[in-house]
């Protein structure tokens, strides 16, 4: 028993030395700058939500529009009307939803589907 703890040990140790040695010395990771329009779908539409979420902050339009195209949309109010009513459809949060719906409307691409979520302000309302 005690031979097999002793070969058991030291199998252990062997392969954490090469694995700690094949891991950081022979084959690094190699970390690349990848352009944002190589992200996944569901990255590019959390980014998305986080554009809408400042320009609820600021009102910077232009802004956001610029800001959304490196994730190299061609037609970016399309793009965040498309993912606007994928939140939708997904019944995604609906403050997410309101933040998109927002920014869509923004950039005039209001559609039916959105209209129920539409935040109006009313006088003497906070925003």
């Amino acid at each position: 028993m005690r031979r097999f703890l002793v070969s058991f040990l030291i199998a252990l140790l062997l392969g954490a030395g090469i694995g700690l040695y094949l891991g950081w010395v022979q084959f690094p990771v190699e970390f690349v700058d990848s352009p944002a329009s190589a992200l996944a779908q569901n990255e590019k539409d959390d980014y998305t939500l986080m554009i809408a979420g400042a320009y609820a902050d600021d009102g910077d339009l232009n802004g956001a529009i610029e800001r959304l195209r490196v994730l190299g949309v061609d037609n970016v109010p399309a793009y965040v009307q498309e993912v606007t009513e994928r939140y939708i459809t997904n019944s995604r949060g609906v403050d997410d939803i309101r933040l998109l719906v927002d920014l869509a409307e923004g950039m005039g691409r209001l559609t039916p589907v959105m209209e129920p979520y539409r935040q109006i302000n009313m006088p003497g309302q906070g925003s």
